[in-house]
């Protein structure tokens, strides 16, 4: 009869599947690196031969896992393993549980407010609100950015324990487009989860702030984050605080609700 565990104390594996641990590494090597790079490079990273990694390439193309750029010839992850994730029980409760008060937001400040998770050092879009405005600005689904580098992971970092935040930092930090000094980081963080929001001037988009609060679980650790891209206009004084204000209530309610 055939022993389905393992040996005891030996390290072997009861089962074996080659053809799925090469895609799994596929996967976590472009993952890992978050830019595309050719079959070729695959398998020089992963010390296995191109034919072998060639047909494997071929399946997670065609079942959408991965795209290949008709110029270069690259591979780079698409957003399959994203929409997956986001209909995992834990995801999609939060999300079920956090539109319906981000689109009062939404209404109430007349902005556009996104939902953020993180992943492997970097900040995840996951649920968007426009309100009724004729302009907002709004963030496509899977958006992703290092997660040092937003205001929205700065904010899920700032509400951990010690050992949780350096670690968060770690991974954002080897992803991160800025380089912030890790001491001058954490002092910022300090700051934030101190205050309990933050208001800051957008990194990427000119005109834009950011205005932003946890989502916090029962032992008060940051499990996402709602930012709102608050468009400044000339003709209306911005009323930051008063948004702020909003958010923090918003964010309050889905806690209560998870």
């Amino acid at each position: 009869m055939r022993n389905s565990g393992s040996k005891t104390g030996g390290s072997r594996k009861a089962y074996s599947a080659p053809a799925l641990e090469k895609g799994l590494e596929i996967l976590e090597l472009l993952a890992s690196l978050g830019k595309p790079i050719s079959t070729r490079e695959i398998a020089e990273k992963l010390g296995r031969s191109k034919g072998e990694i060639f047909r494997m390439v071929f399946v997670l193309v065609e079942h959408g896992y991965l795209r290949r750029d008709a110029a270069s010839d690259e591979l780079a992850l698409t957003d399959r393993l994203f929409e997956i994730g986001i209909r995992t029980p834990r995801p999609r409760e939060l999300v079920e549980i956090a539109v319906p008060a981000m689109e009062r937001l939404s209404d109430a400040c007349g902005q556009s407010a996104h939902l953020v998770v993180l992943a492997k050092g970097e900040t995840v879009v996951i649920a968007t609100t426009a309100g009724r405005t004729e302009i907002v600005l709004s963030l496509r689904l899977g958006y992703r950015r290092p997660s040092v580098d937003a205001t929205s992971g700065r904010l899920i970092i700032a509400f951990q324990d010690s050992k949780r935040r350096a670690q968060m930092m770690a991974e954002g930090l080897v992803v991160s487009r800025t380089a912030p000094n890790p001491r001058k980081l954490n002092d910022q963080l300090d700051e934030i989860a101190r205050r309990g929001y933050l208001i800051a001037e957008s990194r990427d988009v000119v005109g834009i702030t950011d205005i932003g609060a946890p989502i916090l679980d029962l032992n008060h650790h940051a499990i996402a984050s709602i930012v709102v891209p608050y468009l400044n206009r000339h003709e209306e004084a911005p009323k930051h605080a008063s948004v702020a204000k909003l958010v923090r209530e918003t964010c309050r309610e889905i806690s209560k609700g998870i």
